[in-house]
């Protein structure tokens, strides 16, 4: 079974932390928040808390719950992951006169959200499309493997072999990321690295896709040369193991 507690940590960082980057890229998101400036905060018991704040079209997050405008608690991690599939309604705790942006901003928001992470093939026909998903679920994935790297308990086996140091992960010509590693602790940076250790780089945004779809096999397309590694092989391969058991708990 998926442990819980990661899930919840998934779910706040990974997916409700894509969200800046959905607000970048899509302009339907973009423009649904145009005139907000307004923050959200969800705090988990024994678990993740994080902040999105809305600026007028922009976002971002910020860990901790301090100075939210809107404030969502959740008893236990399973409850906070019903809100993210959708079986549990939370109530506020904090701001209930803002309701109304939850109802008629933030949920259509993940609605938007939804639509990138689950496409269909027929929308992945259109490019634009097809680029800001693949972005989207990047952000998601390289976030998604730091999380499991400190929660999950394989993953944090594979994590502890992971030496001090940046991996570069990119999608040549279109995004990169790194994970950076400290005392065996991952953090997921969403930018391009100063140095870095280890790389792991996808030829192109279409081998990215399939890769993530799982159309293409990863290390036949390493041995293609359609993905390059390099640096510390050992970084990069337990790297790869915690990659491994994302779709575990995305799927």
């Amino acid at each position: 079974m998926k442990d819980q507690k990661t899930l919840a940590y998934i779910n706040m960082f990974a997916i409700l932390g894509s969200i800046p980057k959905l607000c970048k890229e899509c302009k339907e998101a973009r423009d649904l928040i145009k005139d907000d400036k307004i923050s959200l905060g969800f705090s988990v018991k024994n678990g993740p808390q994080a902040t999105l704040v809305f600026d007028k079209g922009s976002c971002y997050m910020v860990e901790g719950v301090k100075k939210c405008n809107i404030k969502l608690c959740f008893s236990t991690c399973e409850k906070f992951n019903g809100m993210i599939d959708g079986t549990v309604t939370p109530i506020p705790r904090k701001g209930l006169l803002k309701v109304m942006f939850l109802l008629k901003k933030f949920m259509p928001l993940t609605d938007i959200l939804s639509k990138y992470l689950r496409a269909t093939e027929e929308d992945l026909k259109d490019k634009e499309f097809f680029n800001i998903s693949t972005l989207v679920m990047f952000n998601v994935i390289t976030e998604a493997m730091a999380q499991i790297g400190n929660h999950d308990r394989v993953g944090k086996a594979s994590a502890s072999y992971i030496t001090d140091g940046n991996v570069k992960i990119e999608i040549t010509g279109s995004e990169s990321a790194y994970i950076t590693a400290k005392d065996h602790i991952l953090t997921a940076y969403h930018t391009t690295p100063d140095t870095f250790t280890s790389y792991m780089s996808f030829e192109s945004i279409e081998l990215a896709r399939d890769l993530f779809d799982g159309k293409v096999n990863a290390v036949a397309a390493v041995g293609l040369g359609q993905v390059r590694v390099g640096g510390m092989i050992s970084m990069v391969d337990n790297v790869n193991r915690i990659l491994d058991r994302v779709s575990y708990y995305l799927a």
